[in-house]
């Protein structure tokens, strides 16, 4: 099958199916980290392999398990998408974009993306979390390239005005005091960046760089779903501090940070 909205379709009902959830509400993406501090939001009532799922790839970064937990939280259908995939894995933007799309199939019209990333500002130090206000793609794709959308979707030609919700934004800002906005900026990776590119990225408003976040984002909207970016700063980024770069900082910044991210997703997810 290669149409994509399809497969995210059939995906969907087997999730469905499977979960014994009829329409989730909220979906939420777990970057590198934030899995260990989900565990604040409770037990989840199913947990399905990913994998085991139409079109669904399994990830094959360290700290992305493939995993969907479905659980209540504050009277909503909450999604736990842990695992995510990415263009540097070899996969197209179909792929990595695939479980949004299949969470938006099954009922959830607001999507939280989470990630780590590296911090261009040196006020902001690793371990706090910043919400992504806009973005800048540097990934050289987009889910919409190829053929348009079949009928009963929206054009290929999607607004990105309001792509990060500022309704969202507010609620999360009225919930939890003292967090900053960032714009986050997209790399193919897996390298990560020089420095001469940190600074390009700065001198063009950037204030986060990831690999990850931009295609989900984009999928997300042109389904009419509402998004919430979140990144952790897990490290700063090359030439903003000294010393070399390496996943596993990534991952040490998450697992410190775990509590303070449970906390965090358990006051927001409530007043979205």
């Amino acid at each position: 099958m290669t149409n994509p909205y399809e497969l995210a379709q059939l995906a969907a009902n087997e999730l469905r199916n499977i979960s014994g959830v009829d329409s989730y509400d909220v979906a939420v993406v777990l970057g590198s980290g934030w899995k260990e501090g989900a565990v604040a939001l409770g037990v989840p009532s199913n947990v399905i392999p990913s994998a085991s799922l139409s079109g669904f790839v399994a990830p094959t970064v360290a700290g992305h398990s493939g995993q969907i937990l479905s659980l209540d939280v504050a009277g909503l259908k909450v999604a736990l998408v842990s695992g995510r995939v990415h263009l540097y894995e070899g996969n197209s933007a179909d792929q990595v974009v695939h479980p949004v799309r299949t969470l938006i199939a099954a009922g959830a019209r607001t999507i939280v993306l989470t990630n780590a990333c590296g911090g261009l500002d040196p006020t902001i130090s690793p371990g706090h979390v910043v919400v992504i206000r806009d973005h800048l793609n540097f990934t050289a794709t987009s889910p919409l390239e190829g053929p348009p959308p079949p009928e009963g979707y929206g054009s290929r030609f999607v607004d990105l005005t309001d792509l990060y919700s500022a309704r969202l934004r507010a609620a999360v800002h009225g919930a939890v005091a003292g967090l900053n906005e960032g714009v986050y900026l997209g790399f193919r990776g897996p390298h990560y960046e020089t420095p001469a590119e940190i600074e390009m990225a700065r001198a063009m408003g950037a204030t986060l760089v990831g690999m990850s976040t931009v295609l989900e984002a984009i999928a997300a909207r042109h389904l009419g779903a509402e998004v919430l970016g979140l990144s952790l700063v897990s490290n700063y980024a090359a030439g903003v501090a000294s010393g070399p770069l390496n996943h596993a900082e990534v991952l040490e910044t998450g697992q410190a940070a775990a509590t303070s991210l449970g906390a965090l997703l358990t006051q927001i997810l409530p007043v979205l």
